[in-house]
């Protein structure tokens, strides 16, 4: 029996990931915005259709894992920073630990004096992100979340505990498993966790292998699907993945992935939940405990430089892309103007600056 779905909203989570990953080519090759005429994807933030792709995870396997403190180090130390960074998903506190520690590893991660340092930082703003909520747990008797956040990180990686398991899993959901036996490690934090470490050269399972559903997730899918036929929500993610080329070519929709990458589950499971805070503007009539988006779209931050797992194969890609923006970017003095000569800014392989709505109907008013 197959799963009843709402057409409407099924055809926008495929033209919401189809426009998302446009606009993130767009911004990627500098073009000037706005970089589509949807008003709500123009006034609320949303995530990138590829996770790999959003700015902390760019972070995560940039500067990390891959980073210069994160070179030449053994397979626990690597496992340990990727842990710590995804528990406080904060560029400006973990750069206060590398400072303090002179780069994170096993034999730097004095909890106490740490606990000092997030102390004092603390004082000037949030250590933690807002973009989910985790549990104020005091499993290891502190009041303050980060300290239990530190000594939950010094014993999981203690002689033979997590680090050992990992070294054992056969799989991505053996990985998830291992991380939900220690305490504070919920579910939704859990998958996080296992797919952050699965960038990591040390392990290498396949993203489809295993995914968990958040909550955003399955609001999203209880708004795409009106009857799941008996098939649970991890089913229906792995649907959504197997039947990418067929809906993209279906709608029309010019679809490239990510430099040929396709979507994997975790990133269908996030497109999901991006559906639901899509949907909370274009399809209102649909209730959920979450009536409104939170973020607004403001002041973009500046351009990162991409960079991907390498065992991806990604990043050539990227510096082919590079080269060919070099070459059409070339400037030259003609009467003391400065003069683009060379054609298309982002090159042949530049998706199309037209902005584009993800409806035909009139734009949709957003709430507050």
């Amino acid at each position: 029996m197959e799963p009843t779905a709402r057409p409407e909203i099924f055809d926008a989570y495929w033209r919401f990931a189809a426009e998302r990953q446009r606009i993130f080519d767009l911004r990627a090759c500098d073009q000037p915005g706005p970089w589509t005429d949807d008003p709500i994807l123009r006034q609320y933030k949303f995530c990138n259709s590829f996770r790999a792709s959003d700015r902390v995870s760019q972070y995560l396997i940039s500067q990390v894992i891959y980073g210069p403190y994160g070179q030449g180090l053994e397979p626990e130390d690597v496992f340990l920073r990727i842990v710590l960074f995804r528990l406080f998903s904060k560029e400006t506190t973990w750069a206060a630990l590398e400072q303090a520690t002179g780069g994170v590893r096993r034999d730097t991660l004095d909890v106490d004096r740490l606990g000092r340092v997030l102390d004092d930082l603390r004082r000037d703003g949030p250590i933690y992100t807002a973009a989910f909520i985790l549990c104020a747990h005091d499993a290891y008797g502190h009041r303050a979340k980060h300290r239990n956040h530190l000594e939950l990180v010094r014993r999981m990686f203690a002689p033979g505990a997590l680090g050992a398991d990992l070294a054992a899993a056969k799989s991505l959901g053996q990985v998830y498993d291992a991380l939900r036996a220690w305490p504070m490690i919920g579910a939704f934090m859990g998958y996080q966790l296992a797919v952050d470490l699965n960038y990591a050269e040390e392990l290498s399972f396949d993203e489809d292998d295993y995914t968990v559903p958040g909550p955003g997730a399955v609001r999203g899918l209880q708004k795409v699907f009106t009857d799941f036929a008996g098939q649970s929500p991890r089913q229906l993610i792995m649907r959504m993945v197997d039947r990418q080329e067929i809906e993209f070519d279906r709608l029309g929709l010019d679809w490239h992935g990510l430099f040929g990458r396709r979507l994997h589950a975790v990133d269908c499971q996030g497109l999901f939940c991006e559906t639901d805070k899509y949907a909370r503007v274009a399809f209102p009539e649909l209730k959920s405990n979450r009536v409104r988006i939170k973020q607004e779209f403001r002041n973009p931050k500046a351009r990162l430089d991409l960079f991907y797992p390498p065992k991806w194969g990604l990043n050539d890609c990227l510096r082919a892309r590079q080269e060919t923006e070099a070459r059409f970017n070339q400037l030259t003095l003609d009467d003391a103007d400065l003069r683009l000569v060379g054609g298309d800014l982002a090159g042949p392989s530049a998706p199309s600056a037209a902005p584009s709505k993800l409806f035909d109907s009139e734009p949709i008013a957003a709430i507050g």
